[in-house]
């Protein structure tokens, strides 16, 4: 096939397709046009792909097509539909997408906390070295409690909230960069390890675990899922696939973004309870437990809801209503 006959022939018929598309109001007859052109289009399109590729005369029919099916068959949704879909579909697929990039950075933060703690309890010169031994001693014996219900609950959990949250966001959208979501893990990794060792070397290891792990599971956790989000940001980047690398990196900023926007509200689930549960007078297994189940919630949403929204085509990706058709932009 010469293309550039086709291109020729074609060229006044694809115009006429463009205009019908774009016409805010079709009369029946210019419906039936639409749709006969765009039929015609379609088989141009496939003698295209299939004699020459990908090329930009083929782009060019495939925006309009994509154009014509929108006016053709779309129907835009009401405003509130937008909600159930967000939380229903695109949210749990976005997180079902980071699920195995999550379990590497989960394991290395894990070492890094654990590796931290050992170190610093081991050795008196490391503990010396954080500081006066007497303000130490009343780290481990006041002031990492006290922290917790030294202000109103409703406020604390606010502030904790907000500045989880904007550390979250901050993962996902500095994730191109690929090194401010490792600085952010790699930082509280090492402020739990430590904290952890000044409470161990004064033999507080039990109020240790049992003031960070009833809100700390779930809190951790969502710092996690940012930093995985922001780092499968910057590897589409780097490993593009078959795409190029601006068409990666925006699909993967938009389907991943939504991360950000949903971790807010797991942020401020985990922040209620280290407000009004992590210092209460209750059992520490009660504590514990509230914590685990939250966190086992927020697991079965990210891998049962999330897997099934994936296995019926979800990406986590704006729809085309939502993100607009794509316009070739010629040079």
């Amino acid at each position: 096939m010469d293309l550039d006959a086709l291109t020729a022939a074609r060229r006044e018929e694809w115009a006429r397709l463009d205009a019908l598309s774009r016409a805010r109001r079709l009369s029946g007859a210019e419906v039936d046009e639409l749709v006969t052109r765009y039929r015609a289009a379609s088989a141009d399109l496939a003698d295209i792909k299939t004699s020459a590729g990908r090329t930009p005369q083929g782009d060019y029919v495939s925006t309009l097509l994509a154009r014509t099916r929108l006016r053709l068959t779309g129907v835009r949704e009401h405003s509130g539909a937008l909600v159930p879909r967000f939380f229903l579909r695109q949210l749990p697929a976005a997180l079902y997408r980071v699920r195995w990039m999550l379990l590497a950075v989960a394991v290395g933060f894990l070492a890094v906390t654990a590796l931290v703690a050992t170190w610093i309890a081991g050795d008196p010169t490391a503990v010396a070295a954080l500081g006066d031994s007497a303000d130490l001693e009343y780290y481990a014996e006041e002031e990492f409690t006290s922290y917790y219900s030294e202000n109103p609950a409703a406020v604390f959990a606010g502030t904790v909230w907000t500045n989880n949250a904007w550390i979250a966001a901050q993962c996902v959208a500095f994730g191109i960069t690929g090194i401010w979501p490792l600085m952010v893990l790699v930082q509280n990794a090492v402020g739990v390890g430590t904290a952890a060792a000044v409470m161990f070397a004064f033999d507080r290891g039990d109020i240790f675990f049992s003031f960070i792990l009833p809100h700390g599971l779930l809190e951790i956790t969502a710092v996690l899922v940012a930093g995985a989000a922001g780092l499968q940001i910057f590897w589409a980047w780097v490993a593009p696939g078959p795409r190029s690398r601006g068409e990666a990196l925006a699909s993967a900023g938009r389907s991943l973004g939504t991360i950000a926007i949903g971790l807010v509200f797991v942020l401020a689930l985990s922040g209620v309870i280290e407000g009004f549960v992590t210092p209460a007078p209750w059992p520490v297994a009660v504590k514990i437990t509230i914590g685990a189940l939250a966190l086992a919630a927020f697991l079965a949403y990210m891998l049962v809801v999330g897997g099934r929204a994936v296995r019926a085509g979800e990406d986590g990706d704006l729809t085309e209503y939502e993100a607009g058709t794509p316009r070739l932009i010629a040079g």
